[in-house]
């Protein structure tokens, strides 16, 4: 049940000595809708902008467009655009709950025009490309393969999808708000006479997720029903939707800075800017902000903020949990490549299960997509001398090692420019090994690196800067070095000579048997990852090898951390580590990649395709430095003499505080129950060194996912603050079952903003769950 300041958040306009904004917050539905134009639903079409645009017309008017499954399964659907501007209504085949005959827009991954998708390639010849598009979604959705009647008709679905995600995107949270209570609106008003009756305001609220005391809405009903009519309707309907809307905490928070004439100057924004402890706040900081986000050009003329400014500064992504200076690439990107983070994928090409999954080029895609640097193609032999990835011995669908390659040229740096490592699991022989190696080539073209950038230091590993644009090969490579006897040695030989010659010849036998399995012209392509054994974490004698790159299943990788964690430390300095999941994952389910980047570990790889935690602490980690992939370690990881173990990271460095106040429109979790409405509880958790490891959570607010208030204080004690990564969880309180998920934000604590500050919350798959948002303070101390 919500409570009662909603009755006094309005503000009289006589308090403030700047005039009312000269435009309502919220445009209202006509009373009497004319024409298709003036109807309730295009309203918030109309804040976008696009009600004139001739292909979001063409959108809203609906198309037939043929589905395509495969060869024979070509089915006419009805697509159209829904007046929210939010959403595409379509028919389907057999009737489901209304919420599934839609899908949103913030949800689109990419829009790709003609036969760029696999299937496309493989199901669609009969149509022509000029007819075709795909919408790639994010997350695990499928691709929509679709073919128009005419070449004009798809250019206007991709045209239009394209002009409304771009709108989307330039939206601010508060129009985003907005355009999500208009959409409500529209919804609720079941006879859409713009009128609201108390049924229809109910409806609303459960709508929203809120479960209001009847007594308490009624109340708060009557207030507004200035024509005392039992409707609703104009400048009644705004107000009732000002008072649900208000932010009381934001309120009290303006006014503790503004005083008693309910408007911050520009000195006043800034003691608040410097009470956040902003960097680079001065008084033209706060001019600057005050221009760019207050609303009323009066307040704008006299540098005064309203304090609708003050909530449209703290919803944008500068009042935001994350620093803005992290969300560009600003880390030294000169470094060699051991130095880095790299996002990287385990068994790239599976979209489910290892046993008996579909294999996808789609699913690099997806990878890519996601800011992956590192893809994994398990390789074998195919039919007509053309190799194929999928997961060996398994019912898994195989796709030609040819058509993953074309997939890594076309959408490898769509996202990010920095360097792509391909992984190769290679089960081939030598003449497929040989077309696998001409494939990489001819298709590659110069983004493969083929030899040394330094032919001078050919074992000095470049930085991701100079490897731009650049695709990098990590397989085995033939020992290239011979004895005076003419004996093939490999390099863990030359270290090993001095050793008794019986392990000695025991050493060669077994490296010429390698020898025979690896293709002269595949291990000319590993040129800066060669893949090796890890025999031992101590440096042989001689200069560092750093191409070398070990793989270790994740159970290894944890012996090393447990029992000689400073050393495996050490040597994550010298080469690249990858870490893979067990084999015993049979549903592609992650480990912790937290345990593998506290020791230094630089490719540590997950299943993409399996949404959880252990992909949204990826997600977190990768989510800073232009979301490019590459993540400069802590100065920690990077010496070659480093005494850090994550094991015994010594005592305390800095305390956190969390204060848990507010959340804003959480999502309803079964929108086909209108009664069932979420019991919110936030968690905040600490992923680093085991040390930090901890989780605190609020109490549950019950039947409140509108406006939950908590005001509650977490706070821990952290020894490597560098390594920790911060993620705020909202779930669905259950005395009976598991808590259900609602929402998540995961980022390192090194981009994590002191002050007030709004968690702009995604699902998890990774899509927005915009307007939803938490509001906390954050506090950060160094003993």
């Amino acid at each position: 049940m919500l409570c009662g300041p909603w009755r006094s958040c309005r503000r009289p306009p006589e308090e403030s000595p700047v005039p009312a904004r000269d435009a309502a917050p919220l445009e209202l539905p006509p009373a009497s809708p004319e024409s298709g134009a003036r109807r309730p639903g295009l309203r918030a079409l109309k804040k976008m902008g696009l009600t004139e645009d001739e292909d979001v017309r063409a959108m809203l008017r609906g198309s037939r467009l043929r589905k395509i499954r495969s060869r024979t399964w070509h089915q006419e659907r009805l697509y159209r655009l829904q007046e929210d501007g939010l959403s595409v209504w379509f028919q389907r085949r057999i009737p489901r709950a209304p919420s599934k005959h839609i899908f949103f827009v913030q949800h689109i991954e990419a829009v790709r025009e003609g036969h760029q998708s696999e299937g496309l390639r493989r199901f669609g010849a009969a149509f022509a490309p000029a007819r075709c598009l795909t919408i790639a979604f994010k997350g695990r959705r499928k691709n929509l393969d679709l073919a128009a009647p005419t070449a004009e008709e798809a250019q206007r679905w991709v045209r239009g999808l394209a002009k409304l995600r771009a709108r989307l995107d330039a939206m601010s949270q508060r129009e985003r708000l907005d355009h999500w209570i208009h959409c409500y609106l529209h919804r609720a008003d079941s006879n859409q006479d713009s009128k609201m009756s108390f049924k229809e305001i109910k409806s609303l609220l459960r709508m929203v997720n809120v479960d209001m005391n009847d007594m308490y809405a009624y109340r708060l009903f009557k207030e507004c029903d200035h024509s005392n009519n039992e409707r609703l309707e104009g400048a009644e309907i705004e107000e009732f939707l000002r008072r649900l809307l208000a932010r009381p905490e934001l309120e009290e928070l303006f006014h503790s800075y503004s005083g008693e004439d309910r408007v911050l100057s520009a000195p006043e924004l800034l003691e608040f800017l410097q009470d956040q402890g902003e960097e680079g706040a001065t008084l033209a900081r706060a001019q600057q902000l005050i221009q760019t986000y207050e609303l009323n050009e009066t307040a704008k003329q006299h540098e005064l903020m309203t304090l609708d400014g003050f909530m449209m500064y703290l919803l944008s992504p500068e009042g935001a949990a994350l620093d803005t200076a992290h969300m560009c690439v600003f880390q030294n990107m000169h470094q060699p490549l051991t130095h880095y983070f790299i996002s990287s994928s385990h068994n790239t090409y599976l979209t489910d299960s290892q046993i008996g999954g579909p294999s996808s080029t789609e699913a690099y895609v997806r990878a890519f997509a996601q800011g992956c640097r590192c893809v994994e193609l398990d390789c074998w032999e195919g039919p007509g001398g053309e190799p194929v990835v999928y997961h060996g011995h398994t019912l898994t669908s195989k796709i030609l090692f040819r058509d993953v390659v074309q997939a890594v040229r076309d959408h490898a740096f769509t996202l990010s420019p920095y360097p792509v490592i391909l992984s190769l699991e290679n089960h081939c022989g030598l003449e497929q090994q040989a077309a696998m190696a001409r494939h990489l080539r001819t298709i590659l073209g110069d983004m493969l690196v083929t030899e040394a950038l330094d032919p001078q230091n050919p074992e000095e590993l470049p930085s991701p800067e100079q490897l731009k644009g650049r695709v990098l090969v990590k397989g085995k490579k033939l020992p290239a070095v011979r004895a005076e006897d003419g004996r093939v040695l490999s390099d863990r030989e030359e270290e090993d000579e001095e050793e008794e010659e019986e392990e000695e010849e025991a050493e060669v036998a077994e490296q010429r048997r390698r020898a025979k399995q690896i293709s002269p012209e595949l291990s000319a392509l590993a040129v800066y990852c060669c893949a090796t054994r890890l025999r031992t974490l101590c440096p042989g004698p001689g200069p560092p090898q750093s191409c070398r790159v070990s793989s270790l299943s994740e159970r290894k990788a944890k012996k090393l951390i447990r029992e000689a964690g400073n050393s495996f430390v050490r040597h994550n300095t010298r080469q690249l580590t990858r870490v893979y999941p067990l084999g015993l994952r049979m549903n592609s389910a992650n480990y912790s990649p937290q345990e593998m980047w506290n020791a230094g570990c630089q490719l540590v790889a997950l299943n993409f395709q399996t949404p959880g935690y252990e992909m949204d602490l990826n997600t977190g980690r990768f989510v800073i430095n232009g979301q490019c992939g590459y993540v400069l370690k802590p100065a920690c990881l990077l010496q070659p003499d480093s005494t850090f173990d994550p094991e015994c990271p010594g005592p305390p460095r800095t305390t956190l505080t969390v204060q848990v106040l507010t959340a804003q429109q959480l999502p309803k979790l079964n929108a086909e129950k209108p009664n069932s409405i979420v019991d919110p509880l936030v968690r905040v958790e600490i992923h680093g060194v085991p040390a930090d490891c901890a989780r605190r959570e609020t109490s549950y607010v019950l039947n409140n996912g509108f406006n939950p208030r908590w005001g509650q204080t977490l706070q821990f004690q952290l020894r490597a603050p560098e390594l920790a990564l911060v993620r705020f969880v909202v779930e669905d309180y259950d005395a009976t079952s598991p808590n259900d998920f609602v929402g998540q934000f995961t980022l390192p604590l090194s981009s994590l903003k002191q002050g007030y500050r709004h968690i702009h919350l995604l699902s998890k798959d990774g899509a927005s769950l915009s307007p939803a948002t938490l509001f906390i303070h954050i506090r950060t101390q160094g003993s």
